[in-house]
């Protein structure tokens, strides 16, 4: 061997042997710490833009002609009535139009940049700008049973759980109605119940919906007295209201409508939601499913705005991809992800604070695809500047079931997702030139630094579940799969979390105005 190799193996073998010392100094590096405290993350979105400022011109001029022209049909009495004084018309065949000058008037005049709040000060939902949050939703008739793993019918204390469960993971943001409580007797006990069991199960911001006015009525006299006044409630609002106001292709609900019409009224916020199906209920093209599902949006948000100009409304256009082949949703597919991309760029075109849904895999279970399918679609939902991400968390099979163990997955799977819409600090400090020169001139490494172990606990979001162990360890010690972590976390939380944000006293107050449901030794065991 000449000098030249055996100084370069010399060489290579001192390398290899630092190489080694920091793969052992990483693998004995403690991170319990570090786990302790969840990391503060303030994701900034809005980077993903599937759609030139040209073709959004077009979209929105589109939908301008869907709306003047073309007009929506089976409008009730009171968005007729509200929209003819503000400029519509009523054609020969009963299709209601909205000039363009009315539609850009209520563009104009609709509120920006307000938050929607929780019950405590830590759970504040800002809706300035691009800010993303992640919550759940689906409004699913099953449960996949957390011991068993079978279907069955969901219960007000399936409702009760998902909220409480909901309240101890960090990374989802706000609770909107996961389970239809099919033991409730009428849609009155169903809606009142259901807001019952979401503001007592957690602290989080609350989505529900209403099937009639004089719910609305109820469920805001709900919120009141536990804010303590209805200008308390205003002032922080920390329950919504889901609306589907439209059956597309371009027909209103008109109960949904005598419901929007309410909770504007009321002072409650309200997401105005359409649900276009491409290719079934909307055209087969991206464009044209687009077009028409924003002009159905807009008819919601103009109608809101023209009972109440003060309201606090969410452009929710949900544009959903149907699998032609079956006639079944697709809610994981990569077609769903760029079409909600897209609605969430039409939003943001608007400058409108926004609403969308994204995570609703067609898996059955937690499993591979469903990871893939919710981690495709929620992460283009908040790249392209998503203010509220329903449906994000615990839902499977096409929205059709919800899972406890969902939950605690897809809470680690939010937190590296909203960790990668976070905007890169860069500044004299953090390009670490003087570090670097230490390190290179020093151990070689960062290891050591004071500034690495700090960053470690702030700036890093780590797994609960997530196994990051070196192969040889989890060889020796492979433990329960992620599943089972998950199964586990979640009986734990639910074992052990009973919030007490929802006082006795306010509790005993809403059970005398209202036919609460939900036993209170299940709320509080002994």
């Amino acid at each position: 061997m000449s000098p030249t190799d055996q100084t370069a193996t010399r060489t290579g073998s001192k390398k290899a042997d630092r190489r080694s010392d920091r793969r052992s100094s990483r693998r004995g590096t403690n991170t319990t710490q570090a786990t302790k405290t969840p990391t503060i993350i303030k994701p900034i979105a809005g980077r993903l833009k599937p759609l030139s400022i040209s073709n959004l011109e077009k979209i929105h001029d589109a939908s301008l002609d869907i709306l003047a022209q073309v007009g929506i049909s089976e409008a009730p009495d009171i968005v007729i009535d509200t929209i003819t004084a503000a400029g519509g018309s009523v054609t020969q065949d009963n299709r209601l139009t909205m000039p363009h000058d009315l539609v850009n008037t209520a563009l104009k005049g609709l509120n920006r940049g307000f938050s929607l709040y929780g019950q405590s000060s830590d759970t504040t939902l800002n809706l300035k700008g691009p800010r993303t949050h992640t919550g759940s939703g689906g409004a699913a008739p099953q449960m996949v049973d957390t011991i068993s793993g079978q279907y069955r019918a969901a219960t007000l204390a399936d409702l009760y759980d998902a909220a409480r469960l909901v309240d101890r993971l960090e990374h989802i943001h706000f609770f909107s109605r996961s389970v239809v409580a099919t033991d409730m007797e009428s849609e009155r006990a169903l809606d009142l119940n259901t807001a019952f069991a979401a503001l007592a199960g957690t602290r989080k911001h609350v989505m529900v919906s209403a099937s009639d006015p004089a719910h609305v009525r109820d469920i805001a006299e709900m919120c009141f007295t536990i804010a303590g006044s209805a200008e308390a409630f205003h002032q922080r609002p920390f329950l919504s209201l889901n609306i589907n106001h439209a059956v597309p292709p371009l027909r209103f609900s008109a109960d949904a409508c005598e419901v929007l019409a309410q909770a504007a009224k009321l002072g409650l916020p309200i997401m105005i939601n359409t649900f276009g199906q491409m290719g079934a209920s909307s055209p087969v093209t991206m464009a044209g499913c687009l077009a028409q599902t924003n002009a159905e949006t807009l008819a919601g948000m103009v109608f809101a705005y023209c009972i109440n100009p003060n309201v606090k409304a969410l452009y929710g256009a949900r544009p959903m991809i149907t699998d032609l082949r079956t006639g079944g949703m697709a809610g994981g597919s990569g077609e769903q992800a760029i079409l909600t991309a897209a609605a969430s760029q039409i939003a943001k075109f608007y400058d409108l604070p926004n609403s969308t849904i994204a995570g609703a895999t067609d898996s059955k279970l937690p499993d591979a695809q469903s990871g893939y399918e919710k981690a495709l679609t929620v992460t283009m939902a908040a790249q392209a500047g998503a203010n509220i991400i329903t449906q994000a968390a615990g839902t499977q099979a096409g929205l059709m079931a919800t899972s406890f163990a969902a939950y605690v997955i897809d809470n680690d799977m939010l937190g590296t997702i909203l960790k990668a819409a976070q905007p890169i600090e860069v500044s004299s400090d953090t390009l670490s030139v003087t570090r670097i020169s230490d390190a290179v001139r020093g151990d070689g490494h960062f290891l050591g630094q004071s500034e690495t172990y700090q960053r470690m606990k702030s700036d890093f979001v780590y797994p609960n579940l997530a196994d990051r162990r070196a192969p040889d360890l989890w060889q020796s010690d492979p433990g329960p799969d992620l599943g089972q972590k998950a199964k586990d976390t979640a009986l734990e939380i639910l074992a052990t979390h009973f919030p007490d944000h929802l006082s006795l006293d306010i509790q005993d107050q809403l059970r005398q105005k209202f036919a609460i449901e939900l036993p209170r030794e299940r709320m509080r065991p002994k």
